[in-house]
């Protein structure tokens, strides 16, 4: 299968259109000013769910996602011009990124791999600009046309001068933990450190600009009382604890020097012993619930990512049942936590740039890249949930696990040879019950990680048996329809009738834990009619019966 394929096989798994993909049958031909204006909503919505390029696809019915053989331009030549007919009318003169043509035994296929608009330009049809909401096109509300083009802009509101600002509104204190920070990131030049007075080192560092106060200086070394500077932004913190019932039971805020509090925060969080066995061991293995990396790269990447211009403060979420949340303002730049994990390189674009230099130069952060990747690797190696990422409606939420949770495949999985630190965290997906894509099943297949059909998935019995989880393989995979259908029968011939109610009582417990009462019920319905229409069985008067022979 090629990687087109294997797209369009992606693509027609999704079940339905997004805002990035399009289903069109085009059996004979298509409306060209329809497709510019499809070229613009895609190309907009895909730069808005920062994806590398959208999708519009001829030749597939969107309903049941049946091949019904587009004629759209069989000429080739004539289809590749119609990447120059479309720059004709587009901002800048953007066209398709390809167009890909498909021949299956069903029919042609066409798929239009439209790029997403750049950073800051969003892309128009003939002078008008579209967009989707859901599946439907439509001209591009104002939101998200603004969307858009704030991307563009170079001011980074970390690196504003506060003109009435002096060097009085910082924190000595936090000063002088900043030139000790300083010397640890730049061992070299420790004894010119220290022949440094404030104005030269805040220079150096980066922290100031030409002894201008900044608002990364308010933020990570002003005194208290001059977080006034930043308004209407904060640089509030907080921290709030819950109970078990997810009651607030304490909270406390935080503010300037960020510099200084991130150790206050740090020792808000109650990180107790936690106490496991592990196998093949004798002697309980401690470790405490939240490694401290952990805790510091996650508050660190708040500040250092958090949308200042959104006005909202940083939040911490402990909970009593052994979990923490970080929560911080902004769309998540990188394209997906899997993308970081795989790529473990830097990112190319700051929200912040000013900001997460000076936080590199206080050894704060660093910018190799490694940083949510290490997170990921703690947890693994200490068998506990991997952080969990959701970084939906303009926020980034964080949650980490401080416990071992049973019965749950992917910790245990990480003692298996040769998986890799992907394939552990799209197992990890699996588990949380979160949708795969085709490329994370087809990956866990491959691999023969996993069994069953979407969405009832399973862990494979050889990864069962390599974790000692026969048992519950069994029951997860519990009997097939061969095998149901059998007992059925069996029933018949010993009580010569039977109710649907009957075979419930003999197999709902039988079947796949995975599956809910409902389904397993459908899945006993749909066995009983598989026997009807082989005429091994009939109904009537509410019964089932053995069929005459």
């Amino acid at each position: 299968m090629t990687e087109i394929e294997i797209k369009l096989q992606e693509l027609i798994e999704q079940g339905y259109e997004t805002e990035t993909t399009e289903f069109k049958e085009a059996k004979n031909g298509y409306d060209f000013n329809k497709i510019g204006k499809y070229f613009s909503a895609l190309s907009n919505e895909a730069n808005l769910n920062r994806q590398n390029s959208a999708w519009l696809v001829f030749g597939i019915r969107d309903k049941d996602k049946v091949i019904v053989n587009t004629q759209f331009r069989k000429d080739s030549s004539s289809l590749n011009s119609l990447k120059g007919e479309i720059a004709r009318h587009t901002t800048n003169n953007i066209t398709f990124k390809e167009i890909h043509v498909i021949d299956k035994n069903e029919g042609r296929i066409i798929l239009f791999e439209i790029p997403a608009a750049p950073q800051g330009i969003p892309i128009a049809w003939k002078g008008h600009y579209y967009g989707r909401n859901g599946e439907e096109l439509q001209p591009l509300n104002i939101e998200k046309l603004e969307r858009i083009r704030n991307q563009i802009s170079l001011v980074d509101w970390s690196v504003k001068i506060i003109e009435d600002a002096t060097l009085e509104d910082l924190s000595q204190d936090a000063i002088l933990l900043a030139r000790k920070a300083f010397k640890i990131k730049n061992p070299k030049l420790k004894q010119d450190i220290d022949n440094w007075n404030d104005e030269v080192f805040l220079n150096k560092a980066k922290v100031t600009i030409k002894s201008k106060i900044t608002n990364t200086a308010i933020l990570l070394l002003g005194k208290p009382e001059s977080e006034y500077f930043l308004s209407p932004s904060t640089s509030k913190i907080t921290w709030i604890l819950k109970d078990r019932d997810n009651l607030e039971k304490d909270y406390e805020h935080f503010y300037c020097p960020v510099l200084l509090n991130i150790t206050q925060i740090y020792s808000k969080i109650r990180n107790l012993k936690y106490r496991y066995m592990i196998e093949n061991s004798i002697f309980p293995e401690e470790v405490e619930q939240y490694d401290p990396y952990i805790i510091r790269e996650a508050l660190n990447n708040c500040i250092a990512h958090q949308d200042y211009t959104l006005g909202g403060g940083i939040v911490i979420v402990e909970n009593e049942e052994g979990h923490l949340q970080f929560y911080n303002n902004g769309e998540f730049i990188p394209q997906s936590i899997e993308q970081v994990v795989i790529n473990d390189t830097p990112e190319t674009r700051y929200r912040n740039p000013f900001l997460a230099n000076a936080m590199v130069n206080l050894d704060m952060i660093d910018t190799i890249g490694s940083g949510i990747r290490k997170m990921f690797v703690i947890q693994k190696n200490k068998y506990f949930p991997l952080p969990d990422y959701d970084t939906t409606n303009q926020k980034v939420k964080m949650k980490v696990i401080g416990k071992i949770i049973d019965m749950n495949y992917a910790y245990k999985l990480a003692t298996v040879d040769n998986l890799t630190l992907i394939e552990i965290i799209t197992l990890d997906k699996l588990v949380k019950q979160k949708d795969l894509s085709y490329l994370e099943v087809k990956l866990l297949k491959d691999k023969n990680l996993i069994e069953g059909r979407k969405p009832n998935f399973h862990i494979s019995a050889s990864i069962a048996q390599a974790i000692g989880e026969e048992s519950n393989y069994i029951k997860q995979r519990g009997i097939d329809d061969e095998y149901c259908q059998k007992i059925i029968m069996d029933y018949l011939k010993k009580f010569k009738e039977g109710t649907k109610t009957n075979f419930e009582k003999v197999l709902l417990e039988k079947l796949p834990d995975f599956l809910n009462n409902d389904q397993k019920r459908n899945r006993i319905k749909n066995n009983l009619q598989v026997l009807r229409k082989m005429s091994k069985i009939k109904f009537k008067n509410r019964k089932w019966y053995l069929a005459q022979t």
